[in-house]
């Protein structure tokens, strides 16, 4: 089975303030995704910046065979929303934004508001292909573009962009330990014999002090020495997939002629060890086509497909 996550960027119908301007935008942007989707013919697929869920349900419509869509109830300020696209039945097993009961709320601009939750729900479903049951839970992790009091996207002074960006920086390591605490329940201790995937836009890379904390105990990463010695942590552990990702494709994202892996998926030591393949893109892509984007995201508004390639791993069932 193909596993994957992808950002849609901005996928809203067409009209309001952030999606397309008019219906042929509209629908060329949802003829590119349904491209790509139809070609990765993923069994569970998680998205996000779902800005409308009827255009995420306009976007199923167009797919090869029957899908089922699952979004979250909390969305951000935007209206963006994580979600899953699936073929089969997919049954909610948590929609949450809250941080764990020790993380106090971290400091969210100059006037001293506080962020208290996630920005964007947590959403965790469990499918059965027949096969096997996994459960997933995706999520969109606080943005590393930094905007600014009044709509800005471009700071009065060096001094706001480091203060911006360190407030990006507490609510995305919030964000995080939220996520691995959700990932704790979900494994419960037996990621040996469950198959769990946390997936979704982390908003940086694979070495960042945010993606490691959701890795749970360290030593046995994909490359390491103790990758195939098995202890007393592999219960807890999730494994990140992008070192199978071959190299020449490790990005999802291009920011400002820069590649980057932003979106990734981390997976239980029982699913690990039965990863065949991964990658970026569409399987048999020869290379990939992204946009280079800069640091105002509304520059974009109305363009086809997404500025994200999306991330798979295929799994032996």
């Amino acid at each position: 089975m193909l596993l994957g996550t992808w950002n849609l960027e901005n996928l809203y119908r067409p009209g309001g303030p952030f999606g397309p301007p008019d219906k042929a935008a509209y629908e060329s942007k949802l003829a590119a995704l349904a491209g790509v989707v139809d070609g990765l013919d993923p069994e569970l697929l998680g998205v996000q910046e779902v800005g409308d869920p009827d255009a995420l349900a306009d976007l199923a419509d167009m797919l090869d065979g029957d899908w089922q869509v699952t979004v979250s109830e909390h969305p951000d300020d935007r209206g963006i929303r994580v979600g899953f696209l699936s073929r089969a039945a997919p049954r909610i097993v948590a929609d949450t934004v809250a941080f764990p009961a020790k993380l106090r709320p971290v400091q969210a601009d100059d006037s001293g508001g506080t962020a208290a939750h996630a920005g964007r729900g947590f959403l965790a479903v469990e499918v059965s292909t027949g096969a096997l049951t996994l459960t997933a839970a995706v999520c969109h992790l606080k943005s590393k573009l930094l905007s600014y009091p009044g709509g800005r996207f471009q700071p009065r002074d060096e001094g706001e962009r480091a203060r911006y960006g360190a407030y990006a920086l507490y609510r995305r390591a919030a964000e995080a330990t939220a996520l691995r605490a959700l990932a704790d329940e979900l494994l419960a201790g037996e990621g040996r014999t469950r198959d769990v995937a946390v997936l979704g836009d982390l908003n940086d890379e694979v070495q960042a002090a945010t993606t490691q904390i959701l890795l749970g105990p360290p030593g046995s990463e994909i490359g390491t020495s103790g990758y195939d010695r098995p202890d007393a942590g592999d219960g807890m552990r999730l494994w990140d997939v992008a070192p199978l990702i071959p190299a020449d494709r490790r990005y999802s994202r291009v920011s400002s002629g820069r590649r980057e892996l932003i979106d990734h998926i981390l997976v239980s030591h029982h699913l690990v060890h039965r990863v065949t393949a991964a990658g970026t893109g569409l399987p048999d892509e020869q290379r990939l086509r992204l946009p280079s984007v800069a640091a105002d995201p509304v520059e974009r508004r109305g363009a086809p497909g997404s500025d994200h390639a999306p991330v798979w791993v295929r799994v032996r069932t």
